[in-house]
């Protein structure tokens, strides 16, 4: 373990940043294996699973299953598209909610009851009495990855890079049970964690899922976690006393795809995918985990949901794993030779349930043909079920008692949320202290920021929904932002906080606590191109500036899901905490950064980093075992108050061109974001108007009376991924003169000749700013290519037709997102 800081006054080496590809397409094998040795591999062996008088109830049960019954269990659909009466015809063995699916209450952001009555709805249903029916119970499953933090009023824990810098497996256990008991409480039975990557490009959206980019880390974490969602081995009655079962997650590589590309290709050896991508599987299998997840990625060209040599030979085999290998969203898809309907090379390969989110009557109808024909053996259809009624029987799910279900007020309870708060306490690290902090506590201090009483910020992606976003405070009840923490500390001591939007203030502050960082991401959106922090809109820098030249003392707390390059703000600050995503309790904050009314400390910092923190925007992989290991802070560092250190002044050359960065936003705050560009026919008049909020500009387009286009161009980008994910583009404009002929969106590139009809947006009520969102996938159903897109914005009409435009981007939350023209 290196320790300390490494600082380089001078860049030695600028990396140059490919292209970052917006799909992860199927192509052939790259250089390297793609078929495991399993003697290269840990041995390991499932914990508590296998009994005699299990295995004997489950032999006698498949004795009476059909084949249709059988295959119902190796199917899992999405309750977004199956529902409680499809299961009299279709005997699915699970469902599960993802990212942004609803209970059948129709919110996606409910409280437990509208859970439990959608989990009672489909149970009651798979469990009724009719002819033929056999009562074998679901299990019901959802990405619990930091508490249940699916359902309103859940205790929310840091994500798990903040976990990491905690290294405290004990507390890890804990946080385990609490998850595990708020999942419960909610009617669900199967939390999709934990997830044991070990990320290797600080790229990737997913970085924050994962513990550490040491495989150490990872292995010491994951058994803990996996006994505090399912309790000890040996445990009985499970899901009655509010434990669920885990699912290690996802097997196998998926932190280390070239250039961070979430579903991409992990191009490495096969020493580095087991000892370093495979370090937190035995020791989860050990520990008794009872399900694991298939990954999107593929092994050197190799899809992970077809890979034979990894999912039974590795896994099933030299593992030893005797629970069921679960797919991802419709990952089998991905297989050459398969869809998300037909697809017998996944299960052959040693998948036991596919996720197949809305393919599920597909996939059940071609697979049990294939079964009936023999393409499926049977011996693979009965390890499959028989691992799959294996756990149900070992989850408690055969005996209908649900005991915590009647529990509401374990629901983010005082005890649970005293637990994330610790954690929270823990997970934060010191990166630079100019003897700023601790605060007083009788201090006069400003609390500025966009972060500031954003528990949105704080909770970050997998939150309420799949990407965080669209997650008011009110949202979070019984929640604390970052500034209600500091505010009730210091007021507490005599002290006052006062909350300001902008950095403004009239009583001039002591100290200054300004909360900024990443916007809420998950897979996909969360991908980046560089690690440089808001490249391009630097405004987190601007507050700290303007607050630096009035001679206010600035604290920097950065919420954010990976470590990312900040010089110039961490030049701007007197001290900055990297307090990761910690979730709904911002007390834990307060805990550490606020002493007493002398400033001495209450609590110490105790967290160093699980990620080494990058010296230029280019240092994307960062490993202490790579010759030439040179960050900015290494893996370990984090100060404290019993040991401080000086932090120098620091470079503020990125080392890369920031217009790489975006791939997202075209077009906000009157101009067209780099490296995208706005552009129109000679005959569309475009012109600077004000925007819909201050100080922010638009452009008002007109058009003629013939035909004329209107386009923002860049590029090249592949958006294919981003439509299947359900993601939608973002318009924000006012219409000034309503349309009276055809209005059409397109997309420009490659052979595209397809457009929507989008003339409803614009007409009607004009002089009002309005917000539309299209889903991508509409641009598909009307021919668009998106799969070369050199223009991600078009738009084609006849006048008479003005508008205003003030911002263009992709967005993840599907809620009110439409498709024009009825498709």
């Amino acid at each position: 373990m290196r320790l300390g800081l490494t600082l380089l006054m001078t860049t030695t080496c600028m990396l140059a940043v490919p292209a970052l590809a917006q799909q992860a397409p199927a192509g052939p094998a790259s250089a390297g294996p793609s078929v495991a040795n399993p003697a290269n591999w840990p041995a390991a062996h499932s914990q508590g699973l296998v009994d005699p008088a299990t295995e004997k109830f489950v032999t006698e049960l498949m004795a009476k299953m059909t084949v249709e019954q059988k295959v119902g269990q190796m199917v899992q659909g999405d309750i977004g598209s199956v529902k409680p009466e499809d299961l009299r015809k279709y005997p699915l063995g699970s469902i599960l909610a993802g990212g942004n699916s609803p209970p059948l209450s129709g919110d996606d952001r409910s409280p437990r009851k509208e859970w439990i009555d959608t989990s009672r709805a489909f149970e009651k249903v798979a469990m009724e009495d009719r002819p033929g029916n056999l009562k074998i119970p679901l299990i019901f499953g959802i990405d619990s990855v930091h508490g249940n933090a699916n359902v309103i009023g859940a205790t929310i824990f840091p994500h798990n890079i903040g976990l990491g810098a905690m290294r405290d497996p004990e507390l890890i256990r804990k946080i385990g049970e609490v998850t595990a008991i708020e999942t419960a409480a909610s009617g669900i039975h199967w939390a999709f964690g934990p997830t044991v990557a070990t990320p290797q490009n600080d790229r990737w959206g997913r970085t924050y899922e994962g513990y550490s980019e040491e495989p150490s880390v990872v292995a010491s974490y994951a058994p803990q976690v996996v006994t505090g969602l399912q309790g000890p081995v040996g445990t009985e009655h499970r899901i009655q006393q509010g434990y669920v079962a885990a699912s290690i997650k996802h097997f196998l590589g998926d932190g280390g795809t070239t250039d961070g590309i979430d579903q991409g290709n992990t191009e490495v050896d096969e020493a580095t995918l087991a000892n370093v991508h495979g370090a937190g599987y035995p020791p989860a299998i050990e520990a008794g985990a009872m399900t694991a997840m298939a990954s999107f990625n593929r092994w050197n060209g190799v899809p992970m949901h077809g890979n034979k040599s990894l999912l039974t030979d590795v896994l099933k085999g030299r593992m030893g794993f005797e629970g069921f290998i679960v797919g991802d969203w419709n990952a089998h898809g991905q297989i050459p030779g398969c869809t998300n309907t037909d697809c017998p090379a996944t299960f052959n390969a040693g998948l036991d349930m596919a996720m197949a989110p809305d393919s599920w009557k597909g996939l059940f109808e071609t697979t049990v043909r294939q079964v009936k024909d023999g393409t499926i053996p049977m011996r693979r259809v009965d390890d499959a079920v028989r691992r799959i009624l294996r756990v149900k029987v070992k989850l408690g799910l055969f005996d209908p008692a649900r005991p915590i279900e009647d529990k509401p007020d374990v629901m983010g309870s005082a005890a649970h949320r005293a637990i994330a708060r610790e954690a929270v306490a823990k997970s934060l690290v010191l990166l630079k202290n100019e003897g700023v902090l601790p605060l007083k506590a009788s201090a006069n201090v400003l609390v500025t920021g966009p972060g500031a009483d954003s528990l949105q910020m704080q909770t970050g992606g997998w939150t309420l929904s799949w990407q965080g976003d669209g997650n008011p405070n009110s949202f979070f009840p019984g929640a604390t932002s970052i500034y209600g923490g500091i505010k009730k500390a210091v007021e507490a001591s005599g002290g006052t906080a006062t909350l300001s939007a902008d950095g403004s203030f009239t009583a001039r502050p002591d100290v200054a606590v300004v909360v900024f960082g990443e916007q809420p991401y998950a897979e996909m959106r969360g991908d980046i191109r560089t690690l440089e922090f808001q490249p391009g809109d630097k405004q987190a820098l601007a507050m700290l500036a303007k607050l630096k030249k009035a001679g206010i003392p600035t604290v920097s707390v950065f919420l954010s899901g990976r470590p990312l390059w900040v010089n110039p703000e961490l030049n701007q600050s007197d001290a900055f905490v990297a307090a990761w995503l910690p979730g709904s309790e911002g007390d834990g904050v307060a805990d550490v950064l606020v002493g007493d009314k002398a400033g001495k400390p209450r609590r110490d910092f105790t967290g160093t980093l699980s990620y080494s923190w990058p010296k230029t925007a280019g240092q994307f992989k960062l490993n202490q075992r790579d010759p030439g290991y040179d960050p900015l802070f290494a893996f370990g560092y984090g100060l404290s108050y019993a040991k401080p250190a000086a932090v120098p002044a620091l470079s503020e050359d990125a080392g890369v061109d920031a217009s790489l960065a975006n791939t997202t936003i075209y077009f906000t705050k009157g101009v067209a974001a780099a490296p995208f560009s706005f552009a129109t026919d000679s005959k569309v008049n475009r012109r600077a108007v004000d925007g819909p909020a201050t100080q922010e500009g638009a452009q008002l387009l007109t058009w003629p009376a013939g035909p004329a286009t209107a386009r923002i161009s860049g590029g090249p980008l592949d958006l294919t991924r981003e439509a299947n994910a359900d993601l939608s583009i973002q318009i924000s404009y006012k219409l000034t003169t309503s349309a009276t002929g055809k209005v059409r969106l397109l997309m420009e590139g490659g052979t595209n000749t397809g457009a929507i009809d989008a003339t409803s947006l614009f007409t009607g009520e004009t002089g009002k700013w309005r917000t539309a969102k299209i889903l991508l996938k509409c641009y598909v159903e009307n021919g668009v290519d998106l799969s070369k897109v050199s223009a991600p914005f078009v738009v084609s009409a006849s006048g008479p037709l003005s508008f205003a435009v003030a911002d263009i981007r992709i967005v993840s939350d599907p809620n009110n997102s439409i498709c024009p023209g009825g498709k």
